[in-house]
Order: C-alpha cells, then sequence, then structure tokens
C-alpha cells in the first residue's frame, strides 16, 4: 500500500514538473497547471481518485500556505518596496476590505443572494495571491515603473490575513449571530496577537541567530523552519492571526543580518514550489468538473464584476490621494489575481456548520481558474500597453535573494608604488589558492595578463576567487548602506556590529576599500561583511 502511494506521488510530482515546463513554453502561469492536473486526477478525473475529504484539505492547504506566506514575506526586499510600502499596506487591508463588501453586495442586489452569504462570498474572494502574482513577475522577468512591481508583492502577500479574518467574521456571524463589540474584539484578537508574534517572534529569532552556533550545516535551516511554525501556531492557538504573524517574521528574517542567506533562500525556494504544487494540486483534486456547469453563470458574473468593477474601483479610491499615474492605477487594478487563498477560504466555508444556498466553492474556483488563466496570462501583455515595463530596470532586485546577501566572487585592488608586487611578473606572485588574476587596467589600457605580464605601481588588478561554499564558520555577504542607516558617516570602530562579523571590503563608487576602524562609512557603500561562527 505504501509503495502504491508513493509511485503515485512520483508520478504526480514529475507530471507537475512536466506541466511546469510546458507551461513557460505556452506562457500560461504554471501554477494552472497544477490544478488541471488535480482536476485530471480527481473523481470526475481521467484517473476517478475520490476524493471530497474538505477537512484534511483544510488542514494540508493551512500548512502550505504557511510556508507560501513566510517565504513571501522572507523574500521581499523591504528596502526596494520601502517608497510604496504605505500604499502596498493600504492596499492589502482597506482594498481587501472594500473589494469583499462591493462583491458581497453585488451578489447581493444582482445575484440574489443572501446578504451575509454574498459577503461572505466577497471576503472569500476579496485578496489577491502571492504566489501567482510572484510566479508570473519572475517568470517574465517584469520589472515594473514606479515601484509597481514591489507594490503588487507586498500587496498580495500581506492581503490573505484580512480576507481571512473577513471570512472568519461572517461565518461566526451566519452560525450563532455576532454584536459589534464582538467583531471588535474578534478583530483586536486576530491583528493584536499576530502582530505581536509576528514582531515578538521574528526579533528573538534574529537575536538568537547572532548568538546561537549551530552545530552543523543545516540546522540554521531547521531552525528557520521551527521558526515559521511557531510564529503561525502561537497567534493561531491564542485566536490570532497566524497567516499575518508569519508574514511578519518572514520580512523580519530576510531582510536581516543572518548568516547563511544563501542556503536558506533555494532551500525555502524548493519547498514553496513543493507547497505550491501540492496545494494547487489539492485543491484540483477536490474539485467536480460535473458540478461547475451549474454554477458557472454567477462565477463569470462576479469574475467579470471584480475584475472590472470592483478591484478597480477600491484601487482608484484608495491610491488617489498618493499620486501615481492613471497607468500605474489601471495596471494595479488588473493584476488582481485570484487564487488558491481563495479556494482555501472557500473550503472554510464547506467545513464549518453554516449552511449556504450556493455552491461557493465551485463558484469560487471557476472565478480563480478565470483569473489566474486569463488575467495572468495576459498580465505581460497590459504592462506593455499601459508601458509600464521598465526595460533597464530588474524585477529580482524586489527579493531580498538578489542584491541583499552574494557572495564575493571577485576582488579589485590597485597596486600602490613601493609594493613588493612592483617589476614582478605575474608567474612569480604567490595568490592564494584557488585565485587566478583575470584583468589588469593600466592607464586607460585595459589587458588580459599572462604569466610574463610584468606589474608596474598604480597597476588595478582583479582577482576572482572560488566561492567560498563548503568553507565551515564563513559566510561572506554584501549590504548596502542607506541613507537611514545610522551607521552612515559613523567610523567603523564606533559601529556595533553582530557577533563574530567583520567588515572585510568596503566598494565605494569605483573605489575598493580595505578598511580600518578609523574609516568613515558614506551612504551608497557596499559592505563586503564576513560572519563567522
Amino acid at each position: 500500500m505504501l509503495a502504491s502511494f508513493l509511485l503515485f506521488l512520483a508520478v504526480v510530482i514529475f507530471a507537475c514538473v512536466a506541466f511546469n515546463r510546458l507551461s513557460i513554453r505556452l506562457g500560461v502561469p504554471a501554477l494552472l497547471a497544477f490544478l488541471f492536473l488535480g482536476m485530471l486526477f480527481g473523481s470526475d478525473g481521467i484517473a476517478r481518485i475520490p476524493f471530497d475529504d474538505y477537512a484534511f484539505a483544510d488542514q494540508i492547504s493551512t500548512v502550505a500556505l504557511l510556508f507560501i506566506m513566510f517565504y513571501g514575506g522572507f523574500g521581499t526586499n523591504w528596502r526596494a518596496a520601502k517608497p510604496v510600502a504605505v500604499q502596498s499596506i493600504v492596499l492589502s487591508s482597506l482594498g481587501t476590505i472594500l473589494t469583499a463588501v462591493l462583491t458581497g453586495l453585488f451578489c447581493h442586489f444582482v445575484l440574489g443572494m443572501a446578504l451575509l452569504e454574498g459577503l461572505l462570498c466577497g471576503a472569500v474572494l476579496g485578496s489577491t495571491d502571492a504566489a501567482s502574482v510572484f510566479s508570473i513577475l519572475r517568470a517574465r522577468k517584469l520589472a515594473l515603473k514606479e515601484n509597481t512591481d514591489s507594490m503588487l508583492e507586498v500587496e498580495s502577500g500581506s492581503n490573505d490575513p484580512f480576507a481571512y479574518m473577513l471570512t472568519a467574521v461572517l461565518l461566526t456571524a451566519m452560525e450563532s449571530g455576532i454584536t459589534p463589540g464582538a467583531v471588535i474584539g474578534l478583530l483586536a484578537a486576530q491583528l493584536g496577537f499576530g502582530l505581536a508574534f509576528g514582531f515578538g517572534v521574528g526579533l528573538a529569532a534574529l537575536w538568537l541567530f547572532k548568538r546561537l552556533k549551530f552545530g552543523s550545516s543545516g540546522f540554521d535551516t531547521l531552525f528557520v523552519v521551527a521558526v515559521a511554525l511557531l510564529s503561525y501556531a502561537a497567534p493561531a492557538m491564542l485566536g490570532g492571526n497566524g497567516f499575518l504573524s508569519v508574514y511578519i517574521t518572514g520580512i523580519l528574517l530576510g531582510n536581516g543580518d543572518i548568516r547563511n542567506k544563501q542556503t536558506l533562500v533555494p532551500f525555502f525556494d524548493g519547498v514553496t514550489s513543493m507547497m505550491q504544487m501540492v496545494l494547487f494540486f489539492l485543491l484540483g483534486l477536490l474539485s467536480f468538473p460535473s458540478q461547475m456547469p451549474a454554477v458557472i453563470l454567477p462565477a463569470a458574473a462576479i469574475a467579470l464584476f471584480m475584475t472590472l468593477v470592483g478591484r478597480p474601483a477600491a484601487v482608484f479610491l484608495l491610491l488617489a490621494p498618493f499620486g501615481g499615474s492613471i497607468r500605474q492605477r489601471l495596471l494595479v487594478s488588473f493584476a488582481g489575481l485570484r487564487g488558491a487563498a481563495s479556494i482555501v477560504f472557500a473550503v472554510m466555508t464547506v467545513i464549518s456548520p453554516v449552511a449556504t444556498d450556493n455552491d461557493l466553492f465551485h463558484i469560487v474556483f471557476l472565478i480563480v481558474l478565470f483569473s489566474i488563466s486569463l488575467q495572468g496570462s495576459l498580465l505581460p501583455f497590459a504592462a506593455r500597453k499601459l508601458r509600464m515595463i521598465d526595460e533597464s530596470g530588474n524585477v529580482m532586485k524586489t527579493f531580498t535573494d538578489y542584491v541583499d546577501e552574494a557572495p564575493v566572487q571577485f576582488i579589485q585592488f590597485a597596486i600602490p608604488e613601493g609594493h613588493a608586487w612592483c617589476g614582478q611578473a605575474v608567474r612569480q606572485l604567490t595568490l592564494p589558492p584557488g585565485a587566478i588574476l583575470i584583468s589588469l587596467q593600466r592607464g586607460e589600457t585595459q589587458l588580459v595578463p599572462n604569466g610574463s605580464t610584468v606589474l608596474q605601481a598604480g597597476d588595478h588588478l582583479i582577482l576572482c576567487a572560488l566561492e567560498n561554499e563548503g568553507t565551515p564558520g564563513i559566510s561572506l555577504t554584501e549590504k548596502v548602506l542607506e541613507a537611514d542607516n545610522p551607521a552612515a558617516g559613523t567610523r567603523l570602530a564606533d559601529i556595533e556590529l553582530s557577533a563574530g562579523a567583520l567588515v572585510v571590503l568596503v566598494r565605494r563608487g569605483e573605489r575598493y576599500l580595505i578598511p580600518n576602524g578609523d574609516t568613515v562609512l558614506q551612504v551608497g557603500d557596499h559592505l563586503v561583511l564576513n560572519y563567522t561562527d
């Protein structure tokens, strides 16, 4: 039995990987392929695997969303997002609520749903999908003007908690009724515990990271996994919003000074990709295509309303005070992709004691199919038509694994007068093991040196060294000194660094400095730090 299950699991994973490659070639979001694959294996598909355990699906989906949201925060470059942070938070909070209310009123007055049931449908669909937005922006390498890519990433990564809160409040109201005071208390607990544990666990983890010495490679990764689990579970047990907590913790760790981030990023990238495959496949497996024709008309009506009216109204109203171009607001409106989180929240409505007159699960499922397939596929086209693509930019800079932590591979320095290397041929030099001299600039002339090249005072040399991967206790990282960093204008000797940290190189414009205690740091300096255990 176990062998059969593992064989089936291997086949599914291989199929997901194959579909992923195919989706890239066809220009279709990869997550849509996983959803269709689940439908293909499901009760109404070719494999006809009977699966309707919504409670089990809810538990697995929650774990998957936990890691997706943690990595969404971990991978967000807060320095790049800071200029649009307020707009992003306004959209993720008030924007989610306004979109949900407008959609709920449409469901009530136009489609004839009961008011609370219509609002519940709007709440379930209120958030945009971080996984879909991240995958499209990264796969297409879409750098957008006016920091729009960062705005979309932060908004889509942080609005699921608000949709979750609205869903929880409405389910409580429909089940047993709820007073305004109880609503305020529920929201206060959700936000209070979510914020407190998000910042508390994140800051505590950063503090421990600077002081703990992990016994062997890999234990720092296990530590971060435990931190992610704790940041969700602790507030959730107390009635708080675990999704909000885990997202905040991810932001703090991803933008903090932690060792070995270069190994954490690919690990969580792989885990999150696996979770996305599992989540979309499971939700596809849970669906019954034979039941969808009965709800296709209301689903299409809601999808069109949200795309053309609900989302644009919320975006234009809330972004108006911040300025920005009309083109930006149009693109942000169109980029409101619905995804797995909406289906997961729809599963909550199925397992709750609340009885609904409409099949909300399949309505939401069809809306997500429409959103990912049509909106997701057309997002690059819309960005081009609105002239919002920044051809000189790189969307990868909005992720912490692009700039904030990069192993040093090249070293440049100038030979001063009287240096021991002056007058020596390259073959006579004693270079560090694994290093090679790859370039020499002499005045305006750029040379590729060979063994017989004789060095002179004033020569600028570039050495290429092997990466330090596998070197125990060493982690070289690069940090950019921003204007708001208190270290700017301060002597290196007066700066309190993390335990075991050393600034080994400063790049200032075109110059490279080997610093000492009297070196005064300046805004824009690129600091190369070595962390040792």
